[in-house]
């Protein structure tokens, strides 16, 4: 696949100070600090909740880290740009809206002062993204803060699992692997490892990223993604990198190669590891447990069948911590629709509509593939998961795609070359 101006060149990159011959000067390259920005972005989204840790923490702790995270995102953010230079983004003028259903259900306080703190944190975070917004210009810089983020969560994973293998696969998960240093759940751990492989194996195809490396970053993170069980995780890994190199098929000969290989070892691993396939993927569960998804559509029901007023139709009962009844939700859509309502639900459809959209119009390219990738992903991950309609991972992952979908930057047109002046014979002048 030839190189994508969007990605940059492949040797030396590109001539951002308009060194070579004929080059023209183009805006500066993105700060280092925004990839701490990024870091400290992921950090807010890990969330307080999940497994016993080898070390006790409290989680009025954790809480104070992640927040704190977030705060010290915008101030670092801010600072880098303090002139407030920003990018037109539709995905983040769609979450700047969907912080109004946010407020307007929230200030009833019917989920208590919880929602108007929640509120305050997606507002900062959405700030966040808008002053970030500066450096979205269609390149691989936030794909490569993503993976790295992400990869060293998945190291303080694999380093719990070593120092204590007990804790890091506890029979209250049925021997699934959480997290032992921060508490991680497997449908974490399974979504962050995912993400980073799929990423990967198309920054591999597009030759963005060497075999070694991204060997580095692939296999470990299959192993840890065998070890969560996680269904929603590894579909959506495998449906979201058919739709990504399926884009890339008809100019992409690597990506060809690659499709045709994984066929056909889905053809094999289908006929020689059914039964093992079919083992990992029940969990030990009975067939009615799974038609249920895990019990999930009980929650599903009640949640429905709950009566509600013409305001919380449209508005919703205001952010809380995604549960009814006292049960997790684990769907995108509907609880967006029991915090913010109708409106909340047709803004998160506008997301993926308009990025999809997008997406689909723009020609081939690794920033396209990379996007529908993360699209998909999302999509594909609500149904089972929760997070669409607040700060999390999964508007993360959207970000990226957004950043990589934004039209280049156009740096400050090329000098006029000069004309030399033409010679005047001396006899001529007189």
């Amino acid at each position: 696949m030839g190189a994508d101006p969007r990605l940059g060149t492949l040797p030396g990159g590109p001539d951002t100070g308009g060194t070579r011959p004929g080059a023209a000067p183009r805006a500066a390259g993105t700060p280092r600090i925004v990839g701490v920005v990024w870091g400290l972005l992921v950090l807010n989204t890990l969330g307080s909740a999940g497994a016993r840790t080898i070390f006790p923490l409290p989680r009025s702790l954790i809480q104070m880290v992640t927040m704190g995270a977030l705060v010290a995102a915008f101030a670092l953010a801010l600072a880098v740009n303090l002139r407030l230079r920003i990018r037109p983004s539709a995905y983040v003028l769609l979450l700047t809206l969907l912080l109004v259903p946010s407020v307007i259900s929230s200030v009833n306080l019917e989920s208590g002062f919880g929602a108007l703190f929640r509120c305050g944190r997606l507002a900062l975070f959405v700030a966040t993204l808008w002053l970030l917004s500066r450096w979205w210009d269609g390149g691989p810089t936030f794909v490569r803060h993503h993976i790295r983020m992400y990869f060293a969560v998945l190291g303080s994973v694999a380093a719990g699992a070593a120092i204590s293998p007990g804790a890091a696969l506890p029979e209250l998960y049925g021997g699934r692997l959480v997290g032992a240093l921060w508490p991680l759940t497997p449908p974490q751990i399974g979504q962050y490892a995912a993400v980073i492989i799929g990423l990967t194996v198309l920054l591999l195809l597009g030759r963005r990223a060497d075999r070694a490396g991204a060997a580095v970053v692939i296999v470990p993170s299959l192993v840890l993604l065998a070890l969560t069980h996680t269904r929603t995780a590894t579909l959506g890994l495998l449906i979201g990198l058919a739709v990504a190199i399926g884009s890339l098929v008809m100019t992409s000969a690597a990506a060809r190669r690659f499709f045709a290989w994984a066929v056909l070892c889905a053809a094999v691993a289908a006929v020689g590891f059914a039964p093992a396939l079919r083992a990992w993927f029940l969990r030990g569960q009975s067939e009615e447990n799974l038609t249920s998804l895990t019990g999930r559509a009980k929650v599903w029901d009640a949640l429905l069948a709950a009566p509600r007023t013409t305001g919380q139709e449209l508005f919703g009962m205001g952010l809380g911590d995604k549960s009814f009844g006292g049960l997790p939700i684990d769907n995108s859509w509907l609880a967006v629709y029991h915090e913010q309502g109708w409106t909340g639900v047709t803004l998160v459809a506008a997301i993926i509509v308009v990025l999809g959209g997008v997406a689909l119009l723009r020609p081939p390219s690794l920033a396209r593939a990379c996007a529908l990738f993360l699209i998909s992903y999302c999509a594909i991950a609500s149904y089972t998961e929760a997070g669409l309609g607040d700060a999390s991972p999964y508007l993360l992952h959207l970000a990226v795609a957004a950043s990589l979908l934004a039209a280049p930057a156009q740096g400050p047109p090329a000098p006029a070359p000069e004309v030399p002046r033409r010679r005047v014979p001396r006899w001529a002048r007189r």
